[in-house]
């Protein structure tokens, strides 16, 4: 059998004192009822009928117990708890009952006794249809109780039984308040009351035709008085109303300037999520531009442009060995081409440094570069050379000497220079005329070792020149 609440319809669980209810608890329940609402009492209770019949105490006293245990069934119900129940036809013969003498009642055996006695008879079988209807278990047994106390609390009361625990605290709330209210009008009612029986003993009492005429003049008074504070009060209600129109007017235009502000508020944080959108862009982009500058800023394209290092015996230049030496060929053409960027890097520093040659001036031209003298017979010598043997090359391979000498006469100047702007930097080999270290420069009577290790001091101090260049330490 499944409960549910009346108010929310929900399921419900009934706590287990419920269902397990005790029939003392139970005829309390219902001796605590209130009356069948609507319902007239008979002229005479029903105890008041059986003290009217001839019949011995005992006897009356054991239809009392009877009736209180078939109480349940006989109480009264409302007419919507009777529409709830299945209808009954009229009171059956079967049904009354029947005054016995004390000497029948006394052989009547105990409740105990017929249940020993029905213990010790055979058994009589019943039918399988009637089993569970006369003898039921324990638990359809409460329940159906609970059913019952459950219609009978929904008869007797205005509220249909059972509810659940949150609509049982809501209805205890309600009924709380219509109690303090009930409480109230008793109160007035109970002042009322007192001041009619005030005006009735002094009605008794009887007033003469002068004091009659003065209540009755004290009573006209205040009647005007009271007049006097209606239309008053009507004043005052008509001013609040129109106070009230006007305020309403005020509010309805709060409500517009208010509409308006949000909606200014909601385009401004709109607008300013926008902007913040556009300076975070901003903001990175700078990062990643100032990034780069700094990385380029840290990126020496010089060092990229003349990378100088060494090969063996030989000085590097753009990986181009500059130098001869025995058992190692190197082609001239690549020779020509590292004193073309060899040539190229000297007038690269210089220029970076805003320093003019004394008496040369370079001009480099790849592999066919030369250097031009500025003074005397400002004659052109050509910085390449070549491995031919006829006699025309040998003169030209006198010019190519002149040339070499010369590039180590403006590298000398640009060494001297630097050595004067800065104190600090230091040259690992000195030049004197045709020679760098110990090693000339000149490729005519002379081993091309010791011309292959001159030119790599060549390289080593140009490198020393592009590395102070591009420190930031010229100024």
């Amino acid at each position: 059998m499944a409960f549910i609440c009346q108010q929310c319809k929900q399921p419900l669980q009934l706590d287990a004192s419920l269902v397990d209810l005790a029939p003392s608890a139970y005829d309390m329940i219902v001796g605590s009822l209130p009356p069948q609402p609507n319902i007239q009492a008979p002229p005479s209770s029903e105890a008041e009928k059986l003290a009217l019949l001839p019949a011995p105490s005992s006897a009356k006293a054991a239809w009392k117990s009877t009736r209180q245990a078939n109480d349940l069934s006989q109480f009264p119900l409302s007419p919507r708890a009777q529409g709830k129940l299945p209808q009954r036809s009229a009171l059956l013969p079967n049904e009354s009952f029947v005054i016995l003498q004390d000497s029948v009642i006394h052989n009547i055996p105990s409740h105990s006794s017929s249940v020993e006695s029905g213990a010790a008879a055979p058994r009589k079988e019943l039918p399988a249809d009637n089993v569970d209807h006369v003898n039921p278990s324990p638990l359809s047994h409460h329940l159906r109780s609970t059913q019952r106390l459950l219609t009978l609390l929904s008869s007797r009361t205005d509220v249909d039984h059972p509810l659940c625990a949150e609509c049982t605290h809501i209805l205890l709330t309600s009924l709380t308040r219509q109690l303090e209210e009930t409480k109230k009008e008793y109160e007035g009612y109970v002042a009322f009351e007192r001041e009619v029986k005030k005006e009735k003993e002094r009605e008794k009492e009887g007033l003469s035709p002068q004091e009659a005429q003065r209540k009755i003049t004290r009573l006209k008074e205040d009647e005007r008085i009271a007049i006097e504070q209606v239309h008053e009060a009507e004043r005052e209600r008509e001013q609040l109303a129109e106070e009230l129109r006007s305020l309403e007017l005020e509010e309805k235009a709060l409500e517009e300037e208010e509409e308006e502000f949000w909606r200014s508020y909601n385009a401004h944080l709109l607008k300013s999520a926008e902007q913040s959108s556009q300076l975070a862009s901003l903001r990175a982009t700078y990062a990643a531009d100032s990034a780069t500058l700094e990385r380029l800023e840290r990126t020496n394209v010089y060092n990229d442009a003349f990378c100088i290092g060494h090969d063996g015996v030989f000085g590097t230049i753009n990986s181009l060995r500059l130098g001869r030496v025995p058992g190692v060929p190197v082609e001239w053409a690549e020779v020509n081409a590292a004193w073309g960027q060899t040539l190229l890097l000297l007038y690269t520093i210089a220029r970076k440094l805003d320093f003019t040659f004394e008496n040369y001036r370079l001009v480099p031209m790849g592999s066919f570069s030369r250097v031009e003298r500025t003074t005397g017979d400002k004659a052109t010598y050509e910085l390449y050379g070549s491995g031919d043997l006829h006699l025309g090359r040998l003169l030209h391979n006198r010019r190519f000497d002149f040339a070499m000498v010369a590039v180590l006469d403006c590298l000398k100047q640009l060494m001297n220079w630097v050595k004067s702007q800065d104190s600090s930097v230091e040259f690992p080999h000195q030049i004197v005329k045709d020679k760098i270290g110990d090693s000339s420069v000149k490729l005519q009577f002379n081993q091309e070792e010791a011309w292959t290790r001159a030119l790599r001091h060549v390289l080593l101090a140009l490198k020393i020149l592009l590395k102070w260049t591009t420190s930031g330490n010229n100024g």
